[in-house]
This record gives structure tokens, C-alpha cells and sequence, in this order.
């Protein structure tokens, strides 16, 4: 029965998101007040139907309902009830509902924070939205339906994938999504501007404050993905160039030039072409990164699918969404070329830089991601991993680092390198120091760790100096601005010492055996069975100590799912202010209890999500910005400015 109303439910709200894509627009071009007011109650009622059928399927998990195919086959009745409810969105089906319900959750939300945007303004922008929802619960209605019928029903199913038993699972996927899907909001926007021939600094400020609220989710649900991979997968990396790993980084690098370039366009009336064009572009990463989990095109731990049709059904709507934008995009792009001149030596100039910089990283990650497959359409394989992603990256970062500090020193309008430079000369001196009192405390660096060693140093002084010169001056959008700088400088210090210092060792080790790494004593004391929930772990018992002094006992599994047959290594940590101890275990090797254990020491990882997460609170912070009175005359004169240059 419960699954008849969600059937029908799904099938009530395509039908809801369809009337949403077309009556408001119709209301647009016939200039039918009445038909636009539909948009707002439309997208109410959109999000209430898809949150319903969501929690319907929650609740078949909670009751395990086996008549239902997808609960069946990704639950069982000795999974614990927290993963039981975590299984609804732990495969393809539940993640692509989840998806639509949260896409429905933004376009209510746009409903209800649009009072300042005209009527024909937000008919159009949350008609987009509902193409978009339209395009997705299509996908779910027609090629993946989490409400099958399985006749007859199994006694038991085949329980969730043991990888995602796992807190991180709880809630890295949502706060994923929320990103990934708030960037719709972006797009809506700018091809809602593109129909009505129309963007000015009214909308682009509209704009921004959502842009910064998806890209603020997307990089909490990255930097959560990188916590789970490095304490769950048992191999100490945190980030390894995955395509699904790039997937969700390639409209991030996007989201991020788009945030830049839109600081510049909400003051004047210039990069307003670009600003469209990186929402377009954003966006369409997003339903890229989707075909690539869910298309089997490729091969991931965290990919979702592999069925072609579902590929196919998702490059159709990417076709549609991104190529109908960039075709309005060509059509309108005269009027949206900008009327104001930019100064070469102003921030304006630093930020256009710095957004060039990062659409370039964005192109140069989706190549090395999609060329091996490619290839192999042509009967070739070859594999692009970690030296190419790393070395392009590196390279790209450079001057991203250098342009940085002196982006946020110049000022609006106009200034002088010369000037901007002279200022920020100490903190080179600073950096340059610092780096080098690093380099003897750890015993040497490589080139590419000092580099970004220096560029961390040089970003955070830089920046924690300028808050203390604006001191007074200041509102929040500064004070984000800055949060999310020295948030930077702190990840690319602390990805630099992870990366080039970190400790990894192999051994063999018995009963009572020692072994000593970076000066820490680690004695394995054997293993245990321990029965936990629907699982067996085979649970060492490893005594960290330092210079005698016993630190903590650490407790890595050999788990092993009888219901899928699967074993799992769980790795034990202990994390320190300016290290990580992590220590996994390989297989039992010899009959006296021999096991292959694995020891990492890796030094500032924390500091660097610390980081990651500075950045997402910067932008955050940068909501609360209220435009100065001055600013707003300053925007009033230049408009009128404009209207007298047209006249």
C-alpha cells in the first residue's frame, strides 16, 4: 500500500513540476499576471508531494518492506535501523528521489526569499527551476523507480554495502547534494535573465547570496566525502583523483570563479556575459558529474550504476539544460556586454584573473577526467591518475597563490601594483621565513611542499594583516572574504606537510612485538573476535607510547558482513593537534598470530579540513553583507551614468 502512494505521489509530482515549467512561463509571454502568480503555490505544493514520496520510501526501509525491489535489495533484517534509514539514498534509486527532493526544497525556498524580484522575474526563474525538476523526476520515474514491486516478496534482502555502514554515510551525501543541486538556483537565474534580455546588479546580488549558500554545501559535503574516504577505506589517502572524486570537484572550481567573477558584476555593470556564462557552465558540471557516478561509463567505489540507458536518459537532459542555456547565451550575449571600463590595476582586474584561473583548473581536471573514456569508446585504454591531476593542478595553483593577497590588498576601481606590492612585501618576508623554519623542523622539503608551504604562509599573513588594517572598516562580506582566505592558505600549508611528509610503514608483527615509527612505539598485543551488530571483527589491539609514555591503545578491525560475504577493513586513528596516528591491519600471516599491519603518520591533516571548512564559513559570513550607503550611491550614479552615455 505504501508503495502504490509513493508510485502515485511520483507520478502526481511530474505532473506538478510540468504544470511549474510551462503556465508561468506561458503567464510571461503573454504578460498574464495570473498565470505567473501559479509559480510561487506551484512550487509549494512540488515540494510537499516529492518530500512525501521521500519519506514514503524511508518508511518501506523502517518497516522493511522486501515486496518493494530496491528495499529488498539494499537492506536486510539484521541491518541496525540508523543505516536502515541511511540505505534509502545509499544506492542509485533512493539517491536520485533524494536528489529531486531536495532540488524541490531549493525551488520552494526560492518561492519564499523572492519577495524583492518582480513578478515576471521570478514566474521565469522558478519556471527554469521547474524544467529542471521535470528533466529529474523523468529520470526517476522512468529509468529509476525505487517503488518496483518484487512478487514474490524475499524473507530477508541483501542488506546495504558494508562501505556505507558508516556514519560519514549519514550525512555526507545530503549536505553533497544540497550543493550540488543549489547550483540549479545559479543557473535559473542567469537563463531566466537570458529570456528576459535583462541582467542588472539587483539580480546579480539576488544571485550571489545563493550561489555562496550551494557552493558553502558543496564544500562541506566534499570535505566530508575526504573524512570518510581517508578513515573508512583503510589506505590513509584522503583525496586520489577518482572520477566521482572529480565529479563533485569540477562544479566547485566552477561555483568558485563564478563567486569571484559576481563580486565584481554586483558593483558594476562589466563581467556580466562572464558571470552568466560560469552559471551556465557550473550547472551543467553538476549533470555532467551525474552521468559519470550513474552511467557506468566508469569504474569507482563510489559510483552508483551501470546501466547505459540511465546514462543515455542524463546526457539528454544535459543536452537540453546546457545546451538550450549557452544557445540563449549566444543569442543575447551582445546585450549583455559590459558597459563599464575596468582599470587593469584594480581588484576588479585580480578577480577576473583569479576566476580565469579557476575555470582553467575546472577544464584542464574535466579532460584528464573524461579522456580515458574517451579512449577507450575507440578501443584504447589508458589511465591519467594522480601525476597528471597533481603536477596540472600544482601548476595552476601558483599563481592563484600569488594573485590571491594582492587581489584582496588593490583596491575598487582603481590603484597601483606598485603600492598593493610595497604593502604586502613583509608578508613575503614573512612566508619566506616561516617556510624556511619549517623546512628544518621537518628535515627538508621537496620543491612542490615548499611551494606550498610558502604560498600557505604567504596567504594567511597577508590576510590576517589586512583584517587588522580594515579594522572599523569593515563589514561582512570583508570579514568572509578573509575567513575563507586564510581558510585557503591554512589548506594549501596542510596538504603540502599531509602530502610530501607524511610516514608509511608496513610490518609484520606478532604478539608482543615492537616496532618504532617517527620515534612513536607500537606494540601489538594480538587480536579478538568480537561479534557487533550484523557484523564479525577480528579486533587488534595496538599500544601506542612515546618516549616511554603510553599514548592510547588503538583497536583496528578485519570485519567480515556474513549477509554479503564481504570483508572490510576498519582503520583505528588518533588524532593529535599536528599529526594523525593511523594504523589498519592486512591478514593474519603466520600461525603464531602474525598480522600485516599497516602504520601512517600523517602530519597537519586535520589543519587542512580545518581549512576547508574556514572556507565554507566564509562564505557563510559573506550572506550577512549589507551594501554601505555609499555604495548604493555610488551604483545610483553610475546607472544614471550609463542611461546618459545610451541616450
Amino acid at each position: 500500500m505504501l508503495a502504490s502512494i509513493g508510485q502515485f505521489l511520483l507520478i502526481l509530482s511530474f505532473v506538478v513540476a510540468a504544470v511549474l515549467m510551462l503556465v508561468p512561463m506561458l503567464g510571461y509571454f503573454k504578460n498574464n499576471d495570473n498565470m505567473m502568480r501559479t509559480a510561487r503555490p506551484l512550487s509549494y505544493l512540488l515540494f510537499l508531494i516529492t518530500l512525501a514520496c521521500f519519506l514514503i520510501l524511508v518508511s518501506l526501509f523502517v518497516v522493511q518492506d522486501f515486496s518493494v525491489t530496491y528495499v529488498w535489495q539494499h537492506s536486510s533484517l539484521e541491518l541496525p535501523l540508523r543505516y536502515r534509514i541511511t540505505a534509502t539514498w545509499g544506492a542509485h534509486e533512493g539517491s536520485v528521489l533524494m536528489w529531486v527532493t531536495v532540488q524541490a526544497l531549493w525551488v520552494a525556498a526560492v518561492a519564499k526569499y523572492s519577495r524583492s524580484l518582480t513578478l515576471s522575474q521570478v514566474s521565469r526563474v522558478l519556471s527554469v527551476l521547474g524544467i529542471i525538476a521535470t528533466g529529474f523526476i523523468a529520470f526517476v520515474l522512468f529509468a529509476s523507480n525505487p517503488f518496483e514491486i518484487t512478487n514474490p516478496a524475499p524473507l530477508d534482502g541483501r542488506d546495504l554495502n558494508p562501505l556505507l555502514q558508516d556514519f560519514g554515510m549519514i550525512i555526507h551525501p545530503p549536505l553533497l547534494y544540497f550543493g550540488y543541486v543549489g547550483l540549479s538556483v545559479a543557473f535559473a537565474l542567469a537563463v531566466a535573465a537570458l529570456i528576459g534580455g535583462q541582467i542588472d546588479e539587483k539580480w546579480i546580488r539576488w544571485s550571489r547570496r545563493w550561489t555562496n549558500i550551494a557552493w558553502a554545501f558543496l564544500t562541506i559535503g566534499i570535505v566530508l566525502g575526504s573524512w570518510w574516504a581517508y578513515y573508512e577505506l583503510g589506505w590513509g589517502g584522503w583525496w586520489f583523483w577518482d572520477p566521482v572524486e572529480n565529479a563533485s570537484f569540477l562544479p566547485w572550481l566552477a561555483g568558485t570563479a563564478l563567486i569571484h567573477v559576481q563580486a565584481v558584476s554586483e558593483r558594476k555593470n562589466a563581467f556580466r556575459g562572464w558571470t552568466v556564462l560560469l552559471a551556465i557552465i557550473a550547472f551543467s558540471l553538476c549533470v555532467l558529474g551525474t552521468f559519470l557516478v550513474r552511467s557506468g561509463s566508469i569504474t569507482s567505489v563510489h559510483s552508483f550504476a551501470a546501466d547505459p540507458f540511465r546514462g543515455i536518459f542524463i546526457l539528454v537532459l544535459l543536452g537540453i539544460y546546457a545546451g538550450g542555456a549557452l544557445t540563449l547565451y549566444a543569442l543575447r550575449v551582445n546585450q549583455l556586454r559590459s558597459k563599464d571600463t575596468i582599470n587593469i590595476e584594480s581588484r576588479e582586474t585580480m578577480l577576473l584573473a583569479n576566476s580565469l584561473i579557476f575555470i582553467t583548473s575546472t577544464f584542464t581536471i574535466l579532460l584528464g577526467t573524461i579522456f580515458p573514456m574517451i579512449f577507450e569508446a575507440f578501443g584504447k585504454k589508458i589511465s591519467v591518475g594522480e601525476p597528471y591531476f597533481g603536477l596540472m593542478f600544482f601548476l595552476l595553483m601558483i599563481p592563484m597563490a600569488v594573485l590571491l593577497p594582492l587581489g584582496a590588498q588593490m583596491k575598487w576601481h582603481k590603484d597601483q601594483f606598485g603600492t598593493a606590492v610595497k604593502m604586502l612585501t613583509p608578508h613575503l618576508l614573512i612566508a619566506a621565513v616561516l617556510t624556511v623554519v619549517t623546512y628544518f623542523l621537518v628535515n627538508g622539503l621537496n620543491l612542490r611542499a615548499t611551494a606550498g608551504v610558502f604560498g600557505g604562509f604567504w596567504i594567511v599573513s597577508s590576510s590576517i594583516a589586512q583584517a587588522i588594517n580594515y579594522r572599523g572598516k569593515t563589514n561582512a562580506g570583508f570579514v568572509g572574504m578573509t575567513v575563507a582566505h586564510i581558510g585557503v592558505g591554512m589548506f594549501l600549508f596542510a596538504m603540502s606537510m599531509t602530502e610530501h611528509k607524511d610516514i608509511e610503514k608496513d610490518v609484520l608483527l606478532v604478539p608482543g612485538q615492537t616496532t618504532q615509527v617517527a620515534g612513536y612505539d607500537f606494540t601489538f598485543n594480538g587480536v579478538k573476535e568480537v561479534a557487533i551488530e550484523n557484523y564479525q571483527s577480528q579486533q587488534g589491539s595496538v599500544f601506542v607510547s612515546h618516549k616511554g609514555k603510553k599514548l592510547v591503545e588503538l583497536h583496528p578491525q578485519k570485519r567480515f558482513y556474513p549477509k554479503q560475504q564481504q570483508p572490510m577493513t576498519e582503520a583505528d586513528i588518533y588524532p593529535m593537534i599536528t599529526r594523525d596516528i593511523y594504523v589498519s591491519m592486512g591478514e593474519q600471516i603466520t600461525d603464531d598470530g602474525g598480522w600485516a599491519v599497516r602504520i601512517y603518520i600523517k602530519p597537519m591533516i586535520r589543519w587542512m579540513w580545518f581549512g576547508a571548512l574556514m572556507m565554507m564559513a566564509g562564505a557563510v559570513i559573506a550572506l550577512f553583507t549589507k551594501r554601505s550607503k555609499k555604495q548604493e550611491h555610488d551604483q545610483v550614479n553610475q546607472v544614471m551614468k550609463n542611461k546618459l552615455e545610451l541616450s
